[in-house]
């Protein structure tokens, strides 16, 4: 079920579609820009969670933060939604980093921005990007990380029997080759009813992006066997320690399976402050659904106060 938000009136926001390039691939992506704002705001870039694209929840999470007297940006990583890029469907987390930086990048160059003020969001896997970003790019003033993704290499031994980890293993080898000599990427369903052979099993994961869906027709229910190789090497919390002294909030969940709220936890006593926690109670997705105005009124306010 889609959560009901209220539009607030005040102040008022002007939305504008935009695109920029990156390595000859265009990203596509909304600007937020709000009427009571100074001559040279703030800003702040914010893209979704594995294969997730704009313009479903992302959109209320930069609306929230726009009635502050925040640019915002919100984009599509390439090879999803509106922005460019091949192999369609496959999620590299590199790209995706790389993505980042070049939105930062075409935000801070608007003449409504002040490039010495900008802060990034992200959540799930986005989560786990701007912890990397956040600690090798100086621009970066203020990080929002939301139920994010830690370290690739446990989480997937925690989601996969160890039974089936050759298998996994040879599909993986097998896929490569295959490429190799030509062949188009293998792909499998991101979600699906429980019991499916899905990149993201279970009931809450199928739930939740099936009901993003009405909302994103541009997202697709595949993804390459490739972005999950990728995925099971990508170690985000690596960087956590060299973020500080720039301001890091971490919103998690109490229970967490998707990106396991201990090791997020264990992650967040290793950043250097100034950092904050909050904690909301459920599952991966409550952050998006159940609490979003917690978790969207405590990113809003953090931008507020740090840049």
């Amino acid at each position: 079920m889609i959560p009901t938000r209220s539009a607030e009136s005040e102040p008022q926001l002007t939305t504008q579609s935009v695109e920029f390039g990156l390595a000859g691939d265009l990203i596509r992506g909304t600007l937020y820009m709000p009427s009571e704002r100074s001559a040279s705001s703030p800003g702040v870039v914010l893209a979704h969670g594995w294969g997730m694209v704009a313009g479903g929840d992302l959109e209320d999470y930069a609306r929230c933060i726009a009635r502050r007297g925040i640019v915002c940006l919100t984009f599509d990583f390439r090879r999803l939604g509106k922005s460019g890029g091949t192999p369609r469907q496959e999620i590299d987390p590199a790209w995706q980093v790389e993505d980042y930086r070049t939105a930062i990048t075409y935000l801070g160059s608007r003449a409504e921005v002040d490039s010495t003020r900008m802060g990034i969001w992200g959540s799930s896997y986005s989560g786990g990007h701007v912890l990397v970003v956040a600690g090798t790019d100086s621009r970066v003033r203020c990080v929002v990380s939301q139920a994010p993704t830690i370290s690739g290499y446990e989480s997937g031994l925690r989601k996969t029997h160890p039974e089936m980890l050759a298998t996994l293993r040879a599909t993986f080898h097998a896929d490569r080759l295959a490429r190799l000599n030509g062949a188009a990427p293998a792909t499998m369903q991101t979600v699906g009813p429980e019991g499916a052979n899905v990149a993201y099993p279970g009931a809450d994961s199928y739930d939740y992006m099936m009901a993003e869906s009405k909302r994103t027709p541009e997202w697709r229910n595949e993804v390459t066997l490739r972005s999950l190789e990728s995925a099971r090497s990508y170690e985000p919390a690596s960087w956590i320690s060299r973020i500080g002294p720039t301001p890091l909030l971490m919103i998690l969940a109490t229970a967490d399976l998707q990106t396991p709220t201990d090791m997020q936890l264990d992650a967040y006593q290793r950043a250097r402050e100034p950092k904050k926690l909050l904690l909301v109670d459920g599952g991966h997705y409550s952050v998006y659904q159940q609490h979003f105005d917690i978790t969207s009124a405590a990113a809003a306010e953090w931008f507020a106060t740090h840049l």
